[in-house]
């Protein structure tokens, strides 16, 4: 295989439009991300927090062993479950769940109001018959009158 004839297969794939809407697709997803990270985390969990006594949930943890310290260095660190960084990302990707079912949602919608909006085709009138095929029939109907 040549250099060339490897570079033309890679833009013919690379250019084609399912892999141009997919990049796209990727690049508008990383952004809606973050804009739902922030929200989640700079907006929603501290109101969660608040209703709740003020609660940071990012500071929710268990501590499983304890840190092994030499004085004042740490000679081994504490091992700890986070528990509350997964609420957080829990949180986060049920609104991401949530907005994607509801822009989904809309586009089926949409969809759906301009198939109803489209006036159905009136079905097309039979082709004449072959004058041989009409001949034929007019050839069995005598037989059967006989």
């Amino acid at each position: 295989m040549s250099k060339s004839s490897f570079l033309t297969d890679f833009k013919a794939f690379a250019m084609k439009g399912n892999v141009i809407d997919m990049a796209v697709g990727v690049v508008i997803g990383g952004a809606f991300g973050k804009i739902v990270s922030s929200l989640v985390n700079d907006i929603i969990m501290p109101l969660v927090g608040a209703l709740l006594g003020n609660v940071d949930f990012t500071t929710l943890s268990v501590t499983l062993r304890g840190a092994v310290m030499d004085g004042e260095t740490v000679v081994k660190p504490a091992v700890t479950l986070t528990y509350g960084n997964f609420i957080q990302t829990l949180v986060d990707f049920l609104i991401i769940a949530f907005c994607i079912f509801v822009v989904i949602r809309a586009i089926v919608k949409a969809q759906n109001l301009t198939k109803k909006e489209e006036a159905p085709a009136e079905p097309e009138a039979p082709a004449p018959k072959p004058d041989d095929v009409v001949l034929l029939e007019e050839i069995r109907d005598l037989l059967k009158k006989k």
